[in-house]
């Protein structure tokens, strides 16, 4: 059997120098007594895995606002690739591929519904703004419980990565670092993937000088980002890009904003209006009725204030939740289409 104990041995005799080790780890908030089978990182990832918060994830739109089809991305299925890209570089520089999973799985669960058109109104009208990175980790933190009222409780090095994956400041592990330049990497080739199948765009409207630097398909671009951050950060104290790779990405991304994110196929103002329309009216409705809010958000309400937990409540939810929602409370009976 292959016990906690094996397993960190294992880490000590195997990785980088500059990996973290799990018997090494800062701890938790709460300290608790150690597993018999599985390092604290691994538990940290059991635990996101296990959430609601993640599973709420697969009805949160990424880029689309009313994608028709099957294939396009869900913040789920961008968590997923974002996780296998970190977990690949992770494994070839010797880092700790469990911490590295679990920063991964856990970095988007504050996404708000209807992806960052639905952000960005959020950030408008809750009085102390809104940041995806803070919310994700006031998610394991604070929001999600188990049945017995616990918190995650997640290691220090586990929050560190999901509340630096975006922003102004970077990770202190290699892991998280591994996660931040894993999130760009997905959801710019992938935002293109999806973009191309929509019409939005064509693959041959894309930058060529980037294009040229990057690779022409998608499997290319991801292949040479990954390969270049790999050689670049062999041996290094921080995950690193060449010049040329991270001047391509940033031209490409900005290429992105824009002629997919800003624009006005993918941006329709009239949907737009719908949607700042919908999570201002669900945000008043539930400011003017707390009591109205579920349980275990009421258990917050005299430590955080309302402001803050109705913030939560619209940030938590699915797209098609908050639709709904909205059908429900402010759609006259008699002006609902039958099923």
């Amino acid at each position: 059997m292959l016990l906690r104990e094996d397993i960190e041995k294992r880490e000590k005799e195997t990785l980088s120098k500059f990996a973290v080790l799990s018997s090494e780890s800062k701890g938790r908030v709460y300290p608790e007594e150690p597993d018999m089978v599985r390092t604290c990182f691994q538990r940290d990832r059991d635990r996101i895995i296990h959430s609601k918060a993640l599973r709420r994830l697969m009805h949160k739109t990424q880029v689309f606002l009313s994608p028709e089809g099957d294939h396009y991305r869900t913040r789920l299925t961008h968590t997923l690739e974002v996780s296998q890209i970190a977990r690949t570089i992770a494994r070839a520089l010797d880092l700790n591929e469990d911490l590295t999973e679990a920063i991964a799985m856990g970095h988007d669960l504050g996404h708000t519904p209807f992806g960052h058109s639905g952000e960005a109104f959020l950030n408008e009208i809750h009085p102390g703004g809104f940041s995806h990175n803070k919310q994700s980790l006031r998610v394991v933190d604070v929001i999600e419980r188990n049945a017995l009222g616990r918190t995650m409780n997640l290691t220090m090095e586990v929050r560190d990565g999901i509340l630096n994956h975006s922003g102004p400041d970077k990770p202190f592990t290699l892991e998280g670092q591994a996660v931040r330049l894993s999130d760009r990497i997905a959801y710019i080739n992938h935002d293109i993937d999806d973009a191309i199948r929509a019409g939005v765009i064509r693959g041959e409207d894309l930058p060529a000088e980037c294009i040229k630097v990057l690779g022409s398909s998608h499997g290319e671009r991801i292949d040479f980002l990954v390969k270049d951050a790999l050689i670049n950060s062999e041996g290094q104290p921080e995950i690193r890009q060449s010049a040329e790779a991270f001047e391509a990405m940033d031209e490409l991304r900005n290429w992105m904003f824009d002629n997919v994110y800003r624009s006005p196929v993918v941006k329709q103002e009239k949907e737009l209006f719908r949607i700042r329309s919908l999570i201002k009216s669900l945000y008043d409705y539930y400011h003017e009725r707390p009591q109205e809010l579920p349980e275990e958000q009421l258990l917050l309400l005299d430590k955080d204030g309302i402001d803050e937990v109705v913030k939560d409540h619209i940030a938590g939810m699915t797209d098609r939740y908050a639709i709904k929602l909205y059908t429900e409370l402010f759609v006259p009976t008699g002006w609902k289409l039958d099923d």
